[in-house]
């Protein structure tokens, strides 16, 4: 566990908050520093084919140590942090045997308390590392590439038996560019696992269909003084457009399968109106009629305008559910179930209410589920991470290791 949490810790430090706005990738620079720091220790740790594209994706082999024909199976986590939430100068917060109660997170206001976030009910005992309060604390998703690490460090120098594992760091999974350039085909795993998930026992092979709509108004601005039958106030056909969504089909209100349209942001003013949603559903034909009603609403807002002013529905597709990808090879999934049952953890199979790097592989043709990585309340300064969770997650990734190497 102390290499583990020094793992942590160190990757932590390096800033890698991916930026959407910038158009290379990966997004931030902070990226390749990390990337050359994990091409290092890899081969530190002797692995062969250590590579660093020039989309700064990490990659490697640790070489089989059985004679026998064995799956290539691999596991992959992303070193960019979310840009929703300050990532610079991470300060974590160590706190041994948590006792239960709220944790003030730095010398400010700022705590963590069971009453916000039950789940530290369940984790009295174990080691907590928090944020200061000012920042997020990255373990989405570099308590995944510690995990990974410390189980390959633990396979190079033991002579538990396993076939030939291929490793993967990505840039940019935050804004959903990172898979875009993975070479699947020089990856040449059979089928592969992302550690970044979050509680003990999750896993997931099923992610959001998901699509962000653009909704862009037109309106007609004259003095308010004689707007009579004038003016038409981008602003009231945007309030419009949103009121006539499904009320309680709003993140706040939806979870487990429930689908959603999520108004992300929305900006304008009497002549010129967007509102940016997100579309998200796991059922492939309720997405589609989720894209069909808004384009439907569309058309019943600019019915009647003026010629000059118009209501525009712009959709794109961002990611797909993977399950269509991944239930056909059922083993990658009983695998994955046993190597937790031996490890003594219950389950919790479960959709993931949002898409990783897995969903866009999966589709490339490489399936690709999900584990959990002990790392809690990601994207905010309420962020945090279970050393024992974590611990328990190179556990797995060992087991898995083994499973797959087993003598047929």
């Amino acid at each position: 566990m102390d290499q583990l949490l020094e793992r942590f810790l160190s990757y932590v430090a390096v800033e890698t908050q991916s930026k959407p706005q910038a158009r290379q990738v990966p997004s931030s620079e902070g990226q390749w520093t990390l990337a050359r720091q994990l091409q290092e220790e890899l081969i530190a740790l002797g692995f062969v084919d250590v590579s660093l594209s020039d989309h700064c994706c990490v990659m490697g082999t640790l070489p089989a140590n059985v004679d026998w024909a064995t799956p290539v199976i691999g596991f992959i986590s992303h070193m960019d942090t979310s840009p929703d939430f300050t990532a610079k100068n991470v300060n974590p917060q160590i706190i041994e045997n948590y006792r239960g109660g709220d944790i003030a997170l730095g010398n400010g206001d700022e705590i963590l308390s069971p009453v916000m976030f039950p789940i530290l009910h369940k984790l009295i005992g174990h080691t907590l590392i928090t944020t200061d309060g000012k920042t997020l604390l990255g373990a989405d998703d570099k308590a995944g590439i510690a995990e990974i690490m410390t189980a390959m460090a633990r396979l190079a120098k033991s002579d538990t038996p396993h076939g030939a594992i291929r490793v993967a760091f990505t840039p940019d999974e935050e804004i959903g560019r990172g898979a875009s350039h993975f070479d699947v085909e020089g990856f040449a795993a059979d089928w592969a696992y992302t550690v970044d998930g979050s509680d003990l026992g999750e896993f997931e092979f099923e992610n959001f269909n998901a699509a962000t709509a653009m909704v862009k108004i037109t309106g007609n601005n004259v003095h308010p003084g004689s707007a009579k039958n004038v003016m038409v106030n981008a602003l009231d056909l945007a309030m419009r457009f949103h009121a006539e969504l499904p009320a309680k089909e709003k993140p706040q209100f939806t979870d487990g399968y429930e689908g959603f349209f999520h108004l992300h942001t929305i900006k304008g003013t009497v002549e010129h109106a967007e509102l940016m949603y997100l579309i998200r559903d796991f059922d492939a034909d309720s997405y589609e009629q989720r894209k069909q009603l808004l384009e439907e609403i569309g058309q019943r807002v600019s019915k009647g305008l003026q010629s000059e002013c118009s209501v525009k529905v712009e959709i794109s597709d961002s990611y797909r559910n993977m399950r269509e990808k991944v239930e056909p090879h059922p083993h990658i999934i009983e695998l994955a179930l046993q190597a937790m049952r031996d490890c003594g953890i219950e389950p919790n199979v479960k959709p993931i209410r949002g898409g990783t790097d897995g969903s866009a592989l999966s589709w490339k043709g490489l399936p690709c589920p999900n584990l959990f990585t002990g790392g809690y309340n990601y994207h905010g300064k309420h962020e945090f991470a279970s050393l024992n969770v974590m611990a328990q997650s190179v556990d797995v990734i060992v087991r898995l290791a083994e499973l797959a190497g087993q003598k047929k």
